[in-house]
């Protein structure tokens, strides 16, 4: 969670904050406040955070408490003590460097269950009480403040924070479902489907077989399911068709893949 939270620090101190860049939540205000009068950044965050912590304190659970306090007051204190310089000249390359390093520590803190605080927290308030998609409701918190960049610091800088929302987002998706991206092929065969299990059977493949059942003709089918990686599919849909041309084979993405072989 540290480690989170600290990459979230060096994400501000050192790409957004040097470019007067304020791309959303409670640290987005911090810049903001910072251009315009001056006022230390961990300062704003921490006085944010202290506002979120009692909302949350009057609307949500305990638990949901216990998770955001501790990430509330580590943040804050991270920025404080992490150094605050400009590491890159070029605005665009900072907001896509620092767009990936925020986005990375707060897919860790989804992971972990964990959280910063600050403008996540009305999205939860509005989810338990109305019913409001989170996700939503917090886009819109961050368009908003991402606007005010057009009175503190100008155009370029809000289009560079619309633009660092895009890289956050995107890179988030990524993290949180994994990069180890595994494909799902399921296949039925007429009359080779022995020889097909016996080619996974040779290229060590575990596999899964099922009934299927036609719907027209109520007829029941074997299929064979086989999970694996991105880079083993080509090859398996080339041994597949040099087997049986006319093969019905069915492929699926899958983000992750928990427990031991599937196949048995």
């Amino acid at each position: 969670m540290i480690i989170a939270l600290e990459l979230v620090a060096l994400a501000i101190n050192l790409f957004y904050a040097p470019i007067n860049v304020a791309a959303g939540g409670a640290t987005g205000i911090a810049i903001l406040l910072s251009a315009a009068f001056g006022i230390n950044r961990s300062l704003t965050v921490l006085g944010v955070n202290l506002l979120m912590i009692g909302l949350s304190m009057l609307f949500l659970n305990r638990q949901m408490v216990q998770k955001i306090i501790v990430g509330s007051f580590l943040l804050p204190f991270l920025m404080y003590i992490t150094p605050s310089y400009q590491v890159v000249d070029d605005a665009v390359l900072a907001v896509i460097i620092g767009g990936t390093v925020f986005a990375t520590g707060v897919a860790i803190l989804y992971r972990l269950e964990a959280s910063a605080g600050g403008t996540t927290v009305p999205p939860m308030i509005l989810k338990k009480y109305f019913g409001i998609n989170s996700a939503l409701s917090l886009l819109l918190i961050d368009m908003i403040i991402t606007a005010f960049n057009l009175l503190v610091s100008g155009t370029n800088a809000f289009f560079l924070a619309a633009f660092s929302l895009v890289i956050t987002s995107i890179v988030m998706r990524y993290i949180e479902t994994g990069f180890d991206l595994k494909r799902q092929v399921q296949i039925m065969s007429n009359d080779a489907l022995d020889e097909i299990q016996a080619m996974l059977a040779k290229e060590k493949l575990s596999w899964t077989t099922y009934e299927a059942r036609g719907g027209y003709t109520n007829e029941g089918r074997e299929m064979v399911m086989v999970m694996l990686d991105r880079s083993d599919y080509a090859h398996l849909l080339r041994q597949v068709h040099d087997i049986d041309p006319d093969a019905f084979i069915i492929t699926t993405n899958v983000t992750e893949v928990h427990g031991g072989r599937l196949g048995y």
